[in-house]
């Protein structure tokens, strides 16, 4: 089973992405350079990825006292992601980039993440090229972006802290100015940083001749004090060998040490780190401390650094999705070739008859289906959210800014949503499977092991959840969310009108008019506190009837390209939506209720009690 039908029907019937060619950023492509793009991505993603994901999942990176070992697959796959110019396919042409919109590159990495996500395709590299562009400066972009988009280089985020998690406010990395003129580097001001970083994705490895760290750190005030809370907080980039102005390495190493690889359950074929700065384990001219050059302005560095961490979070939300969807697609192909069990009849079952195959069993079919209406669903959103970037670069001004704040509003749905759902997309593969789903036989389990962790990526579900009700249905006066409830609508009010989908179109409504009543009984006494405390449930809630409302979408987009109904993938579209309707949306009925009376059963259970 292909995954191109239904990225050509999402890309070119319901979004329409070819209209984007009109405007003067897109002039020069097509829909046969969209489509030669995707036909490139499917190819390396075939040859280079999917043979070897569970090779890399086996032969785990490890360290030798110098340098870590990955294998000979994974250095054979980045060498033709970064052939492919997929890091910079967005980027102006100017710089090497292919000018691509950011739908069509987020639809070429989908082969990636769904052939191998733990081999890589590039998120961070690209996001911390993306983020200097926007906050670096002219050297630093030309030094290290542009390093980054050619492959040369990689990139990392180096957030959190083993003491710290995800807590950036207690960060104990410091800064310190670099001597005498610090302030006048060609690449930045300079400073010497010192401390630790946990979970840092690919923060050593050979893949690439040098590594770019996206560091948050602290600048102790005249007293040597760290500033407390985020507001103290800068950004600094910290290669791992030393460069010049021109971008050549030096032949020094900076003060960067590998301090232990961690070994996880999943995504097994990346590196993931701690990392010791200024530890003195390679002193720079002599002296401990890791060299690093301010990017922005001091105590500004989580506003930059915000810009990889939504593209991230976006980057997590499709590696969810498409985790899920290998899962689906591997669990159809097998429920379609496993005989068992046999046909109930009005007699019952016959014991004499032929087995049959388990995909003509209700119970595995509902499997399907929901696994079908979670992934293909997610990948809608997720390319959705992907046009809204492209809106917000290329759109008239008013439009830009709709986008803008659609996708503040989107974010937290894009990322947590996929990483809930198409994990139980995951565990409902492994169950078609039966007792061969637990083998590794099979990759279903895999599958599941690898999606795990994307519901702690780039920050867990309750801090999500806090950030949609405690932000961003919240800012501009709630104007996001008015977009967003006006977009809905548009949908609802053009489902009407089909009666296939007029039932799901009014109990769309109902959903979110109960979301609004319950984003306002929330906030009713205006304590954050007591409004927050079931943030969760209320994201829940919130994501489903965003997802209800894509499938409504999608569904409506089916049926005008089909309006007969006599495609196999419109009956598959419009049966995914139906069960969206028929079993999963009705489950916001039991999540509200909690949000909208400020339940405290957890918030005020004592410790003790536990």
């Amino acid at each position: 089973m292909s995954l191109r039908p239904t990225l050509d029907f999402l890309l070119y019937q319901w979004l329409g992405v070819e209209s984007l060619t009109s405007r003067e950023r897109f002039a020069d492509h097509s829909r046969d350079t969209f489509d030669a793009v995707l036909d490139t991505c499917e190819r390396i993603a075939r040859d280079k990825y999917a043979p070897f994901n569970r090779l890399v999942d086996t032969q785990e990176p490890h360290f030798d006292g110098d340098k870590v070992i990955l294998p000979q697959a994974t250095h054979d796959a980045q060498k033709a992601y970064a052939d492919s110019g997929m890091l910079s396919a967005a980027q102006d042409y100017a710089i090497g980039g292919m000018q691509l919109p950011y739908t069509l590159e987020a639809s070429g990495n989908a082969f990636f993440a769904m052939a191998s996500v733990s081999i890589g395709s590039g998120m961070l590299t690209t996001g911390n090229a993306n983020l200097l562009m926007q906050h670096g400066t002219e050297a630093q972009k030309r030094v290290f972006a542009l390093n980054e988009f050619s492959g040369r280089w990689s990139g990392t985020m180096c957030l959190s802290e083993p003491q710290a998690g995800s807590s950036l406010s207690d960060v104990m990395t410091r800064a310190v100015p670099d001597g005498d003129g610090f302030e006048t580097d060609p690449l930045g001001p300079r400073y010497r940083l010192t401390g630790n970083k946990m979970w840092i994705s690919a923060g050593e490895h050979e893949l690439t001749e040098n590594i770019v760290h996206l560091v948050l750190a602290k600048i102790p005030d005249d007293n040597g004090k760290l500033v407390p809370g985020t507001r103290g907080i800068s950004l600094f980039v910290v290669p791992k060998k030393l460069v010049d102005v021109n971008g050549q390495l030096t032949g020094e190493r900076n003060d960067v040490a590998l301090a232990g690889l961690n070994h996880k359950c999943g995504w097994r074929g990346t590196t993931n780190t701690l990392l010791n700065f200024g530890e003195g384990k390679f002193p720079v001219k002599g002296q401990a401390g890791a060299v690093g050059y301010l990017v922005g302005q001091p105590g500004k560095g989580l506003h930059c650094m915000f810009h990889m961490m939504n593209e991230a979070r976006i980057g997590v939300g499709m590696a969810a999705t498409m985790l899920g969807l290998a899962g689906y697609h591997a669990s159809l192909e097998y429920a379609k070739n496993r005989p068992q069990g046999r046909a109930v009849g009005p007699a019952g079952k016959d014991a004499s008859a032929p087995q049959i195959r388990i995909i003509e069993h209700a119970d595995v079919k509902r499997m399907l289906l929901a696994q079908k209406a979670y992934c293909e669903g997610a990948l809608a959103l997720e390319l959705y959210c992907a046009r809204l970037v492209d809106e917000q670069h290329t759109g008239t001004p008013e439009a830009a800014d709709e986008a803008r704040l659609l996708l503040e509003v989107l974010t937290p749905i894009a990322k947590s949503w996929p990483s809930e759902w198409c994990l139980e997309a995951n565990s409902l593969a492994i169950q078609v499977h039966g007792g061969y789903g637990y083998t590794r036989d099979f990759p279903v389990e895999q599958y599941w092991r690898d999606n795990r962790l994307n519901m702690i990526h780039e920050g867990t579900h309750g801090i999500q959840a806090t950030d949609l009700l405690g932000r961003k249905v919240l800012m501009d006066n709630g104007r996001g969310l008015q977009l967003l409830a006006a977009r809905i609508n548009d949908t609802v009010q053009r489902g009407i009108q089909q009666p296939a989908l007029a039932a799901h179109a009014n109990a769309l409504a109902a959903a979110l008019q109960r979301v609004g009543a319950a984003t306002k009984a929330a906030w009713a006494t205006g304590n954050p506190a007591e409004a927050l405390a079931n943030a969760v449930p209320y994201m829940q809630a919130f994501g489903h009837t965003v997802m209800a409302w894509i499938w409504l979408d999608v569904a409506l987009a089916a049926l005008n390209h089909d309006a007969a109904q006599t495609q196999p993938t419109t009956l598959g579209r419009l049966a995914a939506t139906r069960y969206f309707f028929h079993y999963e949306l009705p489950k916001i009925a039991g999540w509200l209720p909690v949000v909208e009376s400020r339940d405290a059963t957890c918030a005020e259970l004592p410790e003790a009690a536990f």
